[in-house]
């Protein structure tokens, strides 16, 4: 019995074992639907099961429930409350499923009509996501990719150490964690020294291990963001795979970045954690002194979070995931607000539920990598699949690329769930 308390810990008569991804303490959102009831509708995560906000509206205040759950398909209008709804809505939660709680945690007929096994839920995206942007954010990655093609001394290009490189991404083409990516066809160089291109299928598929934030409020057009107010506009987090092409990378970037080699598909999870979530992992992060940033990029509290990281990648033919990277959310160089503000700092208007990805997260060792172009070092070497035999330098048709994460309490978990997304072989043209 000591042994079964210390492990699970019981909320409002629900079972949350300590290394469940969604802890009490966590409770993130996300939207979801039922075969009994396919209208997309808000839920809470909680150990194995979903809350539905729906049918437990009644506990929180007419106005909160008017404007941010009856008939709500997104969390957009939750994003774009701000932090007194979000508290509001948050300290509801915490109430309704305390373990001294009656309201819920007693009501048998309630129970069986809030509380659902996440087996049985099918998820959707969390919110319209109206704009998307990718940044470049860790300084480790950015350097390893440098490296590769510009040489060691020239890795970093000499504005990125100055301000959060990023570019507009394509929104329409952010998917849920479960959806197949199919490889994209493009234009690609045959050979190294090729000059002329050819129409194929990508042949350097990619995966990339980021995390993402949401925006709440959003800013009038004209008026920027400034680092006073930046954590007030950013809703929560979630885990990302921001799919890549490299070959059809390789010979469009120039001059203008980016295009059909990053347009073709964004995986997220679906679960949103929030920030008072995440709250208690926050760490010192060092201070940017050589060079110092420019002062509307200056933090006088710079931080980042501890959240671990774990890239797993199943073939066809093998029996289980094998873990090919670990990697932390402390690793990155620009920090969140920092990304948003410079996002802003033009007047560019923010919306809520507008997507924000952090870049791939790299660290320092070779088994913290957050991409494959850096597991196999532009090809050079091979990854091994844990013991099954199998070796990658990059995807495969049919890999199986599952991205998880969690900040580590003390008997808890905040976690994110599952961003996974299967390779579907490339269409014929």
């Amino acid at each position: 019995k000591q042994w079964y308390q210390r492990r699970v810990a019981i909320t409002a008569g629900i079972p949350v074992s300590e290394d469940s991804d969604f802890s009490y303490q966590n409770l993130p959102y996300g939207i979801f639907s039922t075969s009994s009831n396919t209208t997309p509708r808000i839920g809470v995560a909680i150990g194995d099961y979903v809350l539905d906000v729906s049918a437990v509206q009644h506990f929180f205040s007419p106005e909160l429930a008017g404007c941010c759950i009856n008939n709500q398909s997104t969390l957009n209008a939750l994003m774009g409350g701000g932090r007194a709804v979000w508290t509001e809505f948050r300290n509801t939660l915490l109430k309704v499923l305390s373990r001294d709680e009656p309201c819920l945690r007693d009501n048998m007929g309630l129970r069986a009509q809030a509380i659902i096994p996440m087996a049985d839920v099918t998820m959707h995206l969390p919110a319209n996501i109206g704009d998307y942007t990718d940044f470049y954010s860790s300084r480790n990655h950015a350097t390893n990719v440098g490296t590769m093609f510009r040489g060691k001394d020239n890795a970093l290009q000499p504005n990125w150490l100055h301000l959060p490189v990023g570019y507009h991404g394509r929104a329409s083409s952010v998917v849920v964690s479960g959806t197949g990516i199919r490889r994209p066809n493009g234009q690609v160089l045959p050979t190294p020294t090729a000059t002329t291109p050819v129409f194929a299928p990508c042949k350097l598929f990619d995966f990339e291990l980021e995390m993402g934030f949401f925006v709440g409020p959003g800013n009038h057009h004209g008026s920027p963001i400034t680092m006073e107010t930046a954590a007030d506009h950013i809703f929560g987090m979630v885990l990302m795979n921001d799919w890549s092409a490299r070959d059809i990378q390789k010979w469009e970037y120039v001059p203008l970045g980016p295009f059909n080699a990053k347009n073709f598909g964004t995986t997220i999870s679906p679960w949103v954690v929030t920030m008072d979530a995440l709250a208690p992992f926050k760490l010192p992060h060092e201070p940017k002194v050589d060079p110092s940033p420019l002062p509307y990029l200056k933090e006088d509290d710079s931080y980042s979070f501890d959240i671990k990281l774990f890239v797993s990648l199943q073939g066809e033919t093998m029996s289980k995931p094998e873990v090919v990277s670990r990697s932390n959310f402390k690793y990155m160089y620009w920090s969140m607000r920092q990304q948003l503000v410079h996002h802003s700092v033009t007047g560019c208007n923010m919306r809520p539920g507008d997507l924000l990805g952090s870049g791939t997260i790299s660290g320092v060792e070779d088994g913290e990598l957050g991409c494959m172009l850096e597991l196999c070092w532009k090809g050079t070497r091979e990854v091994k699949l844990g013991e099954s035999g199998e070796v990658r330098k990059f995807l495969k048709d049919g890999d199986n690329v599952i991205m998880t994460g969690y900040a580590q309490g003390n008997g808890y978990r905040v976690g994110f769930g599952r961003c996974e997304g299967k390779v579907l072989p490339a269409n014929k043209i």
